[in-house]
Parts: C-alpha cells; structure tokens; sequence
C-alpha cells in the first residue's frame, strides 16, 4: 500500500477512478466525475494520505478564477437585464438560507456540516472553498478547524446525490406536472413561436442554411437590390450566372432574362421564395460560392435584448447582406439560433456567409475572435493574484467578519478579467477548452485534496445524524425550485420550457438541463437556464462564508 499513498499517486487515482464511478448513470441521474472523486478520496483518505494544503489552494484560485472569466461577460447584463429569469437565483439563495437557519436551529448543525449541506444540496461545489476558507479564518485550534472541514466534507458527499435526483426529478417530473403541461409540446410550440421551421429540434433547433441556384425568370429585369428588398431580406443573391461563368452580385444589378441566381439563405425562406423565381438548376461544379463560419463576440449595445430577426434594422441593406448567425454560444452551451431568439451580452455568434460579407457585417455586432488555441499566462497569473489581493479584504456587518477568501476575490476577479477579454479579445485570451480544463482540473483537484484530508470524524457525523441529512438535502434542493416555479409561472409569467431551464440554472445543475433538453426534444430550455447559471455560478459560492458566519450567529 505504500506506492497508493504516495500523495501524487493518491490524487491521480481519486481522479481516475472518481470520474470512472461519476459516467455511471442511473436513468437521468449520473452523480459527475466531481463526487466520484470526492467517494474514492475519502476512502484513500482512511489511509492517511494528505496532499499538501498549497496544491489545494492552487487548484481552487485555478478553478475559480476560470469560472469567474467564462462568466464574466453574461453576469454583469444578466444582473443589470436579465432580472426576468435572474431574479429566480435570487430565491434560490434567500430560500436556501432560510432552510439553512432553520436547520442549524433544530438540529444543532455546526459550521463544517451547514456549509456541507448547503453545497451538495445545491450541488454547487464550489461552495466548498469558499465556505472552507472561512471556515480556517475562525478563532478556533487547529484541530478544531481540520474537524469542520471534515465535517464539511462527508455532509457534502452524503447530500450531493440526494440533492442532484431531486432537482432532475424535479425539472423534468414533478414540475411538468405541477404546471400540468407536457414539456416536448410545449417545447416545440415555444421553438415555433420563436422562429423554428416545422421539422426544428433535430439539432438544437437551429434551421438550415443553404445556398440553391434558379433562373431569374419572372424577376428578370429588376436589380438584385430590389428582390432583395421585396422579400424583407431573408435572402441573399449572393452570384449572378451570365454567360460561361459567375460574378459577385452587388445590389445595383441589373438581372436579365437568361440569368442564373445563387441564392443565399435559411432553408425556409429559400423554399418560399423560389416560387417567385424561375426552374432551379445544378451548380455548376467548381463555381459554388466559398461560405465561411467566423465567431464574433457580442457587444453592441444597441444588439443587445434584440430577436436576430430585428438585428437586419440596425444595419444598412449592404451590412446585412449574405450573412446568418447559424449558432448562439452562451456560457459554453448552444442557444436555439432562431428569429425570436433574443440575443446578450457576451453571446458568441457564429457568422455563416462569405468572407467579404463576414469581415463586413462583425464590426457592426463586435469583435471577431482571434483563432488562437494558447492561454495569455501573463493575464491569468496577474488575475489570480489580484484575486489573492482582494480575498485578503474585509469588513464588519454587526457581528460577522465577511471576507471574499482565496476563492471569493479569486472569483471576483475573474469575472472583471472575463469582462475586459470580452471587450478586448484579442488580450488575455483563455480559450474555451482551456478554460473548462482548468475549471475540471482545478476543482477535482480541490475535492481530491478535502476527501483525502477527512479522517474517521467522517462516520463520527453519519453516526451522529443518521437519515437527517438526506431529508434534509431534498427539501434544501426542492423548496427553493417550487417557490421558483410558482413565482415564475405565476408573477413573472415565463415560458414553462424556459422557467424550468431556469430552475436547473439556478441549481447549477448540468444534468438537470441536459435531462430537460432531451425531453423537450429542443435547447428551448437553455434560454432560461443560461441566465440563472450565470448569476447563481457566482452568488453561491459568495454565500459560503455568510453560512459559515450564520451559524456563529444563531448556532
């Protein structure tokens, strides 16, 4: 046994073996390579094995100051636009801690075991440093703190899973059946009303863009500019066929009876408009207009809480021609492309259309993202330090102490960085893949690093408690997601498939909005759940240390 308890050897067969367990799926429910690790670390941990308390801190500031940078860009309009859906984190919170101050009063819960439960019931991990780092800077023996955090740690393994079945029983079961609705109708009638062609769904209800050839025929006679405009722009005349070969057309074309027009556009519109046109006709080989996919990050102002069908009135006829936003990014999830999308702050849009039309139309959305696959560690090292810096702050409310911690300012930072990068993309670039690897890595990590500090105080508190902590991490998980769909359905007046996107995104839940994709059958509920994500990502694991100064309170 002595080669597994080397410490490096320990950490990298938590990890191997926890995202091993985490792929097994029980039906909706799969429990994540993050838990996964946290079970097999905490077995090592009976072993003896620690990792040193400097590699978990650098895993944390990693993983943290990656979420905050990929948040960035949607947390700071989702808080100052986005209150329709954002206001659902808010009652996500305040519900939590109401449950929280109730359950530290009836069961004596101690700061380590709250801060535990408060984590794993909203399957939020990162609650974890925040709530552990507070939970180091109390006036308590050494001994005394390694004890809450063990606490911490078997509380937040016993109630992960009960908290994750309950919010994707909840989103895709229960909910419906409160709202008494069947989610893929309502699903398909949403993507529908958005824009959807008839046969949307098939792949993240995006509609088809293609390019298909007809002679000019009835249009004859009229410039390329005029049919365009006569068909409110939904496609494009991208070439004009005339004599052996093709040329660019530009809107002040004249078409001639024996003309052959390439015509650009979503399969839908092509379809309705070719009725206006003469006989489609093969393209001729080696003469297909070269089309393009580029990705611009949205910033203007002025785009921002638009549809993409309104998109066409802020730029000029030549601005907008030949160009189709074919996918919306937000938060690292696809959002439907459709004409009633509504479009925000930090969305990547992928252009589709040809290179001189892209390179026209991206300045008037925002910046085109450079094609770089290397991290600016000059920007990440001077983000995670000024991270550090602002941790190291705090302040007086009555009685409690608060401070950001290693992962609050980390955090924080990250998420002004994120903003900037947004802004100015072609400095301190993380790219996406990047990004999610050091959030992977660094969090597993972290986990890794607490289950193999947690000793034999680990079945001291399931003695202790017994079946109090599963209860209580289902009603910690359920209540706030009910008095969301009330308020939603009831107040706010959401769309069922988006509210109950919402609710997972309030929840921090993957496998919540992954389940409800698969059922509605569209990424419908993605526009709901992207906007509570990013908020409740970030006011989570703020809550940490207000839990753990809670419990001092009225403990």
């Amino acid at each position: 046994m002595a080669f597994v308890e080397q410490p490096v050897v320990a950490l990298f067969i938590s990890l191997a073996l926890g995202h091993l367990i985490g792929k097994i799926r029980i039906g909706p429910v799969q429990i994540g390579g993050v838990c996964g690790t946290l079970f097999v670390a905490l077995a090592l941990g009976q072993l003896g094995v620690t990792i040193s308390p400097d590699l978990k801190n650098t895993a944390f500031a990693l993983f943290i100051f990656a979420l905050g940078f990929t948040a960035g860009p949607q947390f700071f309009n989702n808080i100052r636009g986005g209150w329709r859906y954002g206001i659902l984190s808010f009652v996500e919170v305040g519900t939590v801690l109401l449950l929280l101050a109730a359950a530290i009063i009836m069961f004596r819960l101690d700061p380590g075991t709250t801060s535990g439960l408060f984590a794993g019931s909203a399957t939020e991990s990162a609650v974890l440093g925040t709530a552990s780092d507070a939970i180091a800077r109390l006036a308590l023996p050494a001994a005394e703190v390694a004890r809450l955090q063990s606490n911490m740690a078997t509380a937040y393994s016993v109630t992960y899973l009960f908290g994750l079945v309950a919010i994707v029983v909840f989103t895709t079961q229960i909910g419906p059946l409160l709202l008494r609705i069947d989610v893929r109708e309502e699903s398909a009638a949403l993507a529908k009303q958005l824009g959807a062609e008839d046969e949307a769904g098939k792949e993240n209800g995006v509609p088809e863009i293609v390019s298909r050839c007809f002679h000019a025929g009835p249009i004859a006679g009229s410039s390329v500019g005029a049919f365009e405009n006569s068909v409110n722009g939904v496609v494009t005349i991208e070439q004009v066929g005339r004599g052996d070969g093709f040329t660019k057309a530009t809107t002040d074309m004249v078409l001639e009876a024996d003309d052959v027009v390439l015509v650009l556009g979503r399969r839908r519109a092509v379809i309705a408009i070719s009725e206006r046109l003469g006989a489609e006709v093969p393209m001729p080989a080696g003469d297909n207009v070269p089309l393009v996919e580029r990705e611009v990050v949205l910033v203007r102002s002025e785009a921002m809480g638009r549809r993409i069908r309104d998109l066409r009135r802020l730029a000029s006829a030549e601005q907008r021609r030949g160009v189709f936003i074919s996918r919306i990014r937000r938060l690292g999830h696809v959002v439907p492309a459709l004409p009633g999308t509504v479009l925000e702050q930090g969305d990547v849009l992928t252009l589709y259309g040809s290179e001189d039309a892209i390179t026209r139309a991206a300045p008037e959305l925002g910046h085109l993202l450079p094609a770089t696959s290397s991290t600016d560690f000059v920007m990440l090292g001077l983000g995670v330090v000024v991270g550090l810096l602002l941790g190291e702050l705090s302040f007086r409310v009555g009685a409690l102490n608060l401070t950001l911690g290693t992962g609050g300012g980390a955090l924080v930072s990250g998420l002004v960085f994120g903003w900037l990068h947004m802004h100015r993309p072609h400095y301190g670039a993380i790219p996406l893949h990047a990004a999610e690897f050091m959030k992977d890595f660094g969090l597993a990590t972290f986990i890794a690093a607490i289950g193999l500090s947690v000793g034999p105080d680990a079945f001291a508190l399931l003695k202790q408690y017994g079946l109090v902590l599963p209860v209580l991490a289902i009603l910690v998980s359920a209540l706030p997601a009910v008095a969301s769909l009330y308020i939603g359905h009831y107040l706010l007046k959401i769309e069922a498939p988006i509210l109950l996107g919402a609710i997972a995104g309030q929840h921090c839940s993957t496998p919540s909005i992954s389940a409800l994709v698969s059922l509605a059958g569209n990424s419908t509920p993605v526009i709901g759940y992207t906007v509570t994500y990013a908020i409740s990502n970030v006011l989570l694991p703020l809550m940490g240390p207000v839990v753990v100064g809670m419990v001092g309170l009225i403990g």
